[in-house]
């Protein structure tokens, strides 16, 4: 690989961790090709993107971060980066779902990246992969911002419930008399 080439690879990879919201490093060796394709497959499905860049060019590409120092253990062997851009737990959600899998357990997590916090392999399973997804999240909010309105909703059938229930006993009581 040339200079040049490398400059240019650099310079997309360091985008990349720009951009990201969350990135997941993993050694792939002793896996093979197609089960390395049906990894990417699945990446691609979730929205994530996933690339092997030599180790020494990535440490060229995340230099300027604050974290950069504490990736250098990680940034060891083979290195497959698969980062996230908008849903922060989609990589680390579709590494965990492929690990199931007893042909796929050769993929290990070296580590994670979230906001400038450097994850262990455990803490990318444990705790990115079992946080709510985008979809999740507007859910949630949404049941929120709805809930005071069925409330409200609720407070004004409730006079008229009552009456319903009020004119139900009289005619009871009536039948009952009558």
């Amino acid at each position: 690989m040339e200079r040049t080439d490398k400059e240019v690879v650099i310079g997309e990879v360091k985008a990349k961790f720009d951009r990201m919201t969350s990135a997941v490093f993993l050694d792939f060796k002793g896996l093979n090709v197609a089960v390395v394709t049906k990894l990417r497959d699945e990446f691609r499905k979730a929205g994530v993107e996933y690339r092997v860049v030599k180790n020494s060019l990535v440490h060229h590409a995340i230099k300027h971060h604050k974290w950069a120092n504490k990736l250098d253990g990680t940034l060891i062997g083979m290195t497959g980066i698969a980062w996230s851009y908008e849903d922060p737990s989609a990589a680390a959600k579709v590494v965990k779902a492929f690990r199931k899998e007893k042909e796929h357990e050769a993929l290990k997590i070296k580590a994670g990246l979230i906001d400038g916090q450097i994850l262990n392999a455990e803490g990318v399973e444990n705790q990115l992969a079992s946080m709510p997804g985008k979809n999740e999240l507007r859910a949630t909010l949404l049941a929120t911002m709805a809930a005071p309105m069925q409330q409200f909703l609720q407070q004004l059938n409730a006079p008229l419930q009552n009456f319903v229930y009020v004119l139900k006993a009289k005619e009871d009581a009536a039948n009952k008399a009558g």
